[in-house]
């Protein structure tokens, strides 16, 4: 029998849990702030829902199977299609904008490598139903602002952004026919990881000329500001330089602008984006994107949904995982235990004196353990040393005076001589619940 998971996935300690939940706790409750509300759906889908996306490629992938029921079925790789057929579903009665977050868990067939496993938590947020810029910059707020809540700020992090409006329009600008596009996003999307004499040979085997190669090849270093002085008049790239101007406004005004990089290489590898894109990524280079998203207003009709306009983003476990244990930001491995009960042997109320105190102080809010079999009472305390007590509260019904004494290292006993007393002390609130 193997005492190893298969490989690619996780087995998750208490340690390893606890930072999990921190991260989850931290998504759920800043996704919160900006007033998402959270869905799930099932993990396992229809086969069909997928290749319908993605095409029949997209099977070498999946942990695919035929069920019991004959149905080819798959278990989810993403959650944008289940997203699109329970939004498409309600579509008509739903508020808008929609407003939801999920945090499903993925499944893909994959190599593994640094930051990618078969199997990973991913924080996924869309907004359904609004197609002005303002609701990019909101869900770019959305991403930074999780970063500030992990403790990461703009010289840790850097959120690279483009806009495919943008770059088509300088496409066209530039007179690349529409058929050679893919091929120039292609490259793009490379240019930082491949030499620029392979980008150079790609280009011009998609049918560019050197001089527009060049032009093509220089996007990977050109700011906002020097592309507006040069192209922004330009008939086919004017409305989107404005519209990416104003999308800066609005990130400057939600107080992300300092995290806001100007990157036409970000083109995003899937085809379905169609306006703003980003991708979240640590400043010294470390890791895999953390996060990356954007605007994909005809996916949801593609997949047989509705027809309106949609963007969202998808940040995975596994990379914010890594980065902040790089950065020293992931919490202590367990929670604390704050307090330890022990019963003095020699009380003639055998153990009730010491589960009466330990239930009222967990009534209360706090965290208490005590030995589960009779013990003399130094072992006890040391038994409460190793599980990571501080804190000790011995109870002695038998002295009348103060029959609950609180011991900690480099501290006085405290004494109690009722238990309303100790539980006002003790309480995480200071008063009694």
């Amino acid at each position: 029998m193997s005492h190893k998971p298969l490989p690619g996935f996780r087995d998750f300690y208490p340690e390893q849990l606890n930072e999990r939940a921190h991260i989850f706790e931290t998504w759920r409750r800043i996704v919160r702030r900006y007033a998402f509300l959270e869905y799930d759906g099932p993990p396992l889908e229809p086969l069909e829902l997928y290749t319908q996306k993605s095409g029949e490629e997209i099977v070498t992938q999946l942990y695919n199977f035929v069920d019991k029921g004959d149905r080819p079925v798959a278990m989810r790789p993403e959650m944008t299609p289940t997203f699109a057929r329970m939004v498409g579903a309600k579509a008509q009665t739903m508020r808008k904008p929609v407003r939801w977050f999920s945090l499903p868990q993925l499944f893909r067939y994959e190599r593994t490598q640094k930051g990618r496993l078969r199997e990973h938590y991913q924080l996924n947020v869309d907004i359904v139903g609004e197609a002005d810029v303002l609701a990019d910059a909101e869900l770019l707020s959305v991403a930074l602002e999780i970063m500030r809540a992990f403790g990461l700020t703009a010289t840790d992090v850097r959120a690279r952004v483009s806009d495919r409006r943008l770059l088509n329009g300088l496409l066209e600008h530039l007179a690349i026919p529409e058929e050679q596009w893919p091929a120039v996003y292609a490259v793009l999307d490379k240019l930082e990881r491949q030499p620029r004499e392979v980008s150079a040979e790609k280009l011009a085997l998609a049918g560019l000329d050197a001089a527009t190669s060049d032009i093509v090849l220089g996007f990977g270093t050109l700011d906002f500001d020097t592309l507006k002085a040069m192209y922004g008049d330009a008939p086919a790239v004017q409305a989107h330089v404005l519209r990416f101007a104003e999308y800066l406004a609005h990130c400057t005004a939600l107080g992300v602008a300092a995290f806001v990089q100007f990157d036409l290489t970000i083109v995003r590898g899937l085809a379905y984006y169609t306006g703003i894109v980003f991708e979240l990524f640590d400043n010294v280079g470390e890791f895999r994107a953390i996060c990356g998203g954007g605007r994909y207003d005809n996916l949801l009709k593609s997949l047989g949904g509705t027809d309106l306009p949609a963007l969202g983003f998808g940040m995975g476990d596994v990379v914010i995982g890594e980065l902040l244990r790089a950065r020293g930001l992931m919490p202590a491995a367990v929670p604390s235990l704050e307090y330890w009960v022990a019963q003095a042997p020699d009380s003639p109320s055998a153990p009730q004196g010491a589960l009466e105190t330990a239930t009222a102080m967990r009534h209360d809010g706090c965290t208490v353990e005590f030995a589960l079999r009779s013990l003399k009472l130094d072992k006890q305390l040391e038994v409460g040393r190793k599980a990571g007590a501080s804190t000790f509260i011995i109870v002695d019904p038998a002295s009348s005076a103060a029959p609950w004494r609180v011991r900690r290292a480099g501290h006085d006993d405290l004494t109690f001589s009722t238990l309303e007393a100790l539980r006002a002390w003790a309480s995480p609130n200071g008063t009694v619940r």
